[in-house]
């Protein structure tokens, strides 16, 4: 098989990576890539908004396969455009990838299919969030409606923030037409989990849950960012709430997408709170997740070339997800000022790692002049297994501070308190 990754993260790498095991694959090629990526793949010069450029180069060596990663190619149309040319691609359509490209049409599709989600409203204008903001309980959560890198969500704990956050939208445009509508929605309490299957509209294969973590500093304090870190499993969602999602949740979702004229194949994402009151949709992704790809190819135990091509072919009964019984663990090193302003073009030293439970899938590299240099705010993802959450944390921190650069930075604290409370639950 020839096969194409379209994306330049540590998702991608980590995908390119677990494609590169499958006896099936005979060549891989990722546009753009990064430097990292380069070691398990050929790299295309090739920018995942110009889907046209990316479709003729599939076409030309005719892949027997492509795979998008990010949201933006998927909202654009690729898979529209890789269907009209009848080349195999596994992701959702334009259409239905509008349930990520805009907040308000996947709340009000939350709505009508009754799925579990918060209280929320939808304002044209700084006024019309300001009076919704007057009716709302602080922290009150404001999240722009279009795609923003994972960077459109802030908790205002009290007015003064909340303006703010407004006059960035509103005023300084921070977030361009992405923010032309926004949600103001009452503030969710409880746990934070990834829930993601692989669908062929009809059908669907559960993938491992995991866990992100989203805020950039420890104690979950900061601006939320893509994800400083994640691991899997999840530790905090049990098999009676996996049970309530897919009951709740994911099969409505399915349906309606259908029954929406937009069906859903690729891999959909929910995001979650686990609060008391059961499972709430915080967001819907239409892509796999990042950091979360990462621990859970560490765990796949399957072929994952065929498990793309069988779902891009509509044989979703041919896909039976095996997982590894072991953890996986993932530990984001960034650049200091993510996921604001921050310097790059900073040299980065990795130092040997002598073990082979660690891989390091980047992120925001580039090789230039021989030289391995920051090009973003995620730089690069550590990452490890062992038998256990608590060893394959202590694993991926040991290599961190391998990963050397000028402004680093990462959370000290992933998986801990869920390990706590795993412990509390069992009464250890």
């Amino acid at each position: 098989m020839r096969v194409l990754v379209v994306g330049q993260g540590a998702r991608e790498h980590a995908i390119a990576w677990k494609l590169r095991k499958s006896p099936l694959v005979k060549e891989i090629y990722v546009a753009p890539g990064n430097a990292g990526i380069a070691k398990v793949a050929d790299c295309v010069n090739i920018g995942v908004a110009d889907i046209i450029e990316i479709a003729d180069f599939a076409d030309k060596l005719k892949m027997d396969l492509t795979v998008v990663g990010p949201e933006l190619p998927l909202t654009l149309g690729i898979v529209d455009e890789f269907q009209k040319r009848e080349l195999p691609i596994f992701g959702p359509t334009r259409l239905a990838a509008e349930l990520e490209g805009s907040k308000v049409f996947s709340k009000e599709f939350m709505r009508k299919y009754e799925i579990p989600t918060a209280e929320s409203t939808i304002c044209n204008s700084a006024d019309e969030a300001k009076a919704a903001l007057k009716k709302t309980k602080y922290p009150a959560v404001i999240k722009v409606e279009g795609l923003a890198g994972g960077k459109g969500v802030v908790i205002a704990k009290s007015s003064k923030e909340a303006d703010d956050y407004l006059r960035l939208i509103f005023d300084e445009k921070k977030f361009g037409n992405a923010a032309n509508r926004i949600l103001i929605e009452e503030f969710l309490e409880g746990e934070e989990v990834s829930f993601m299957v692989i669908t062929d509209g009809k059908k669907f294969a559960p993938i491992a849950p995991a866990k992100d973590y989203k805020k950039a500093f420890d104690g979950d304090k900061g601006p939320n960012t893509g994800g400083m870190g994640a691991h899997s499993p999840a530790v905090i969602l049990n098999g009676e709430t996996a049970g309530e999602v897919v009951k709740q949740i994911v099969i409505p979702a399915i349906q309606g997408m259908a029954e929406e004229g937009r069906t859903y194949t690729g891999c959909l994402y929910v995001g979650l709170m686990l609060t008391r009151k059961g499972p709430r949709v915080l967001e819907f992704n239409c892509r796999f997740g990042d950091p979360e790809t990462q621990v859970q190819m560490l765990r796949l135990d399957d072929d994952l070339a065929e498990v793309f091509l069988n779902v891009a072919r509509g044989n979703i009964e041919e896909v039976k997800l095996n997982w590894k019984k072991e953890a996986s663990a993932c530990v984001v090193v960034a650049v200091d000022g993510y996921p604001d302003e921050h310097m790059k073009g900073q040299e980065i030293a990795i130092d040997p790692i002598n073990d082979p439970a660690i891989e390091l899938f980047h992120a925001g590299t580039v090789k230039r002049g021989g030289k391995l240099l920051v090009n973003a705010g995620r730089v690069i993802s550590v990452c490890s297994h062992a038998a256990t959450l608590s060893e394959a944390l202590a694993k991926a921190y040991q290599a961190v501070p391998k990963i050397r650069f000028e402004g680093a930075r990462y959370r000290r604290d992933i998986g801990y308190r869920a390990l706590e409370q795993r412990k509390q639950a069992v009464g250890e």
